[in-house]
């Protein structure tokens, strides 16, 4: 299955490109690079089998930019993005714009060929089916009011202090919300849970 999808890596760093080359070929997938958006789109058009890696920021086109115009241009192929720790709420943009995934840098090999295993895997079958949909539903119905605003804050890349500012609670109240919801929500990193609020729609606003 893996030989029948090209896995496209964008990434204006030789290193990283090289590097995720490397890792992918070696565990059995085909793989092109790019060294921008721009090279990427001259040979996007008509793209079916296939999956995109992209770098968030880039000179010539950001990751998000680069997925838009993959959409308005009706290619739809599943992107996953690579992240430096701060671009968090950039990251959730590309998301709301179409990616599957990102990945918070530095990451274990392991997550990047998983990543791709999943984006294959999206080719072949509906990725979110309603009975997932409806557990992440119940499980955010756990959460308490607070532990609700603290998801939001977290979601949208805010740092505890930050979200304890505008909530006029301390940061270690904060630590305890967010320990609380990543419990519940039955998730072991921010983009896995960024991945279950997205797939169920924006979170309303707590009253």
């Amino acid at each position: 299955m893996s030989a029948e999808v090209v896995v496209h890596i964008v990434d204006d760093e030789e290193a990283v490109r090289n590097s995720l080359a490397f890792l992918l070929s070696i565990s059995g997938y085909a793989v092109k690079v790019h060294d921008s958006a721009t090279a990427f789109l001259r040979h996007a058009k008509g793209l079916t089998s296939a999956c995109l890696i992209t770098d968030l920021r880039m000179p010539d086109m950001s990751g998000v930019e680069l997925i838009k115009r993959l959409r308005s241009e009706n290619i739809m192929i599943p992107a996953i993005v690579i992240t430096g720790h701060g671009d968090v709420p950039m990251a959730v943009e590309a998301m709301k714009a179409g990616a599957i995934d990102f990945l918070e840098k530095p990451f274990e090999d392991d997550v990047i060929v998983n990543a791709v295993a999943r984006a294959i895997e999206m080719i072949e079958k509906r990725p979110v089916v309603n009975a997932d949909v409806d557990t992440i539903r119940e499980r955010i119905a756990q959460l308490s009011e607070r532990e609700r605003q603290v998801m939001q804050g977290v979601v949208a890349g805010q740092s505890n202090k930050t979200i304890a500012y505008n909530l006029d609670i301390s940061p270690r109240t904060v630590e305890v919300h967010r320990a609380n919801v990543m419990a519940k929500m039955n998730c072991k990193s921010l983009p896995e849970l960024v991945r279950m609020v997205l797939s169920v729609g924006d979170l309303p606003q707590p009253s």
